[in-house]
């Protein structure tokens, strides 16, 4: 007879248990918002609608003077309107082509994270979930690509050339991976959202359309990105902690720089100087701002994953991404200065 008693197991301090059941909870309840709040950028896009036609010489197409780097710049406002539309009709749909890299980069990471998990793990769920939904993205990204008609390279030349290899550090080290993860979606996102909370905010409807959708299902992405690392990184060894802790800035780094500053073709194709690009990204005192105003809910991530100490943070002011960590995710950037 087969015995109907459970089987023991490890002890488990009760901090670590809730965290377990509350990481499961939050798996479970993402997947259900997965399931029935989710986007068709077909269904929920009117594209061939009027007021999202695309045309030259729109002046909504100008860079926001006050959250794009760009844009903030005396050189870009120097310039007369049609060149600032022409520059700005590039730089978005540049924008949404890295989106779109960037985003099938992390789905083929996500399809080889599941393919290891066992039968039963709730990651499986999520995860493919998410991978659907960044699908989707990728459609909506390059149906607005198309629509703008600029010819834009997306990432810069050597992440296009590494693409391919990047997805096997999530089976390899998943933990750098998910850094990876939010190196690529908190700066696309923090850029977003600034970008919507604008009051000055005068963008095409067809951008705007675009952002609110995707800012909507990335919060749930950022979310298990978070709360993944939050559950995995504290049962690891002092030493793989430590390593992490080195790590996790200078992965943000890299990345966030490969994937906001512009490839070499957008100050060839507009005769942008040297210096001004320099001071764009990231030398002028209001650019400085900007970048470490994007990590202030990774800072506060690792915190709470317990890699911040003395070593780690002079990496993080090495990098030039340090300050004051967020006090809740999404915290506006005019309170995370």
């Amino acid at each position: 007879m087969t015995s109907t008693q459970p089987r023991p197991t490890a002890y488990q301090p009760p901090a670590k248990q809730a965290a377990e059941l509350n990481y499961e909870q939050v798996l479970d309840d993402l997947s259900s918002a997965s399931v029935h709040r989710n986007f068709d950028p077909y269904l929920d896009i009117a594209w061939d609608s009027p007021e999202l036609e695309i045309f030259e010489n729109d002046p909504r197409w100008i860079l926001n003077y006050e959250v794009d780097p760009i844009g903030r710049h005396p050189w870009y406002q120097a310039l007369p309107e049609p060149e600032q539309i022409r520059i700005g009709m590039w730089r978005q749909a540049n924008v949404a082509k890295v989106g779109l890299q960037f985003e099938s980069i992390l789905i083929r990471g996500l399809m080889q994270y599941a393919d290891r998990l066992p039968n039963g793990d709730k990651r499986f769920r999520y995860t493919t979930h998410e991978a659907k939904e960044e699908c989707n993205h990728t459609l909506m990204f390059q149906e607005l690509v198309n629509r703008i008609g600029m010819k834009t390279p997306g990432m810069r030349t050597w992440l296009r050339a590494i693409s391919p290899i990047i997805p096997l550090f999530s089976t390899i080290t998943p933990t750098i991976f998910y850094f990876g993860v939010l190196a690529g979606e908190e700066p696309i996102d923090h850029i977003q959202k600034d970008f919507l909370r604008s009051p000055k905010s005068n963008m095409h409807p067809a951008m705007s359309a675009v952002m609110e959708l995707h800012v909507a299902e990335e919060a749930r992405h950022i979310s298990f990105a978070h709360n993944h690392l939050r559950a995995t990184i504290p049962g690891k060894g002092r030493l793989t902690k430590f390593a992490l802790s080195v790590f996790m800035p200078i992965v943000m780094r890299i990345l966030c720089d490969a994937i906001v500053i512009p490839p070499s073709e957008f100050r060839k194709e507009f005769n942008v100087p040297r210096e001004v690009m320099k001071d764009i990204f990231w030398e002028s005192e209001k650019s400085r701002v900007f970048l470490s105003g994007v990590f202030g809910d990774v800072r506060m991530l690792s915190e709470q994953c317990g890699l911040m100490n003395p070593v780690s943070r002079q990496v993080w002011r090495a990098m030039k991404i340090d300050g004051r960590e967020s006090r809740f995710r999404s915290e506006p950037a005019y309170n995370a200065s």
